[in-house]
């Protein structure tokens, strides 16, 4: 082999371990993101730059509360009134191979994922009513919601129920236009992706997000 030839190989091989030294980093340590959605206005704007932090789900770690959260996009985001499970209030999910795991999950090609604050967490009960949260029946202060926002529950949904082990409910700030787990269920803690760690964008936002 030629020292030319010799050359390019050595750069592939540093360009293929970089490659893979960043996957992993973004998999299991932390990676940036962009606000896409209006669902948690208004403590996140569109287009806002945000670092998350990926290490809860290396370690296994379930979120705080008021915690915000990325999650992947269940199976099914809307039930009819016979399919609401109130003894099992957890979003669905189907079992993916190998492949699919691979570059769903880990690759995350063509992956959604939403970004909720969390509210409840395993063994609290939840209820929802006259536009407030109620934990362990009492109300839940919400210093984040902008004045007069209510929390309601639109069509069927999760209204009164208790958290599954190893999961957390969640809900967007903006409530009137938010599509979370008062449709479709608890997070199981496996589906949990990140917190959001700090906003990196616009520079005067720049820090923690709470």
């Amino acid at each position: 082999m030629s020292e030319r030839a010799k050359e390019i190989l050595e750069w592939v091989y540093c360009i293929v371990i970089a490659l893979a030294l960043a996957v992993l980093f973004r998999y299991f340590i932390g990676t940036p993101t962009i606000v896409k959605q209006v669902s948690m206005y208004p403590t996140l704007v569109q287009d806002e730059r945000l670092w998350l932090n990926r290490w809860g789900r290396t370690t296994k770690t379930l979120p705080k509360r008021g915690q915000i959260i990325t999650f992947e996009e269940p199976d099914k985001i809307t039930y009819s009134a016979s399919e609401i499970d109130k003894d099992n209030p957890i979003a669905k999910y189907h079992k993916k191979g190998a492949f699919e795991w691979f570059t769903s999950g880990f690759l995350e090609i063509g992956k959604r994922s939403y970004i909720k604050r969390v509210i409840a967490l395993p063994g609290e009960h939840v209820e929802i009513m006259d536009g407030k949260v109620y934990i362990n029946n009492e109300e839940l202060e919400e210093p984040y919601l902008q004045e007069g926002i209510v929390t309601d529950i639109v069509g069927e949904g999760f209204d009164s129920f208790t958290v599954p082990e190893n999961c957390v409910f969640a809900m967007g700030d903006n409530r009137n236009h938010s599509t979370d787990c008062r449709s479709f269920g608890c997070i199981p803690l496996e589906k949990i992706e990140s917190t959001v760690a700090i906003r990196i964008w616009p520079l005067n936002k720049w820090g923690k997000v709470e």
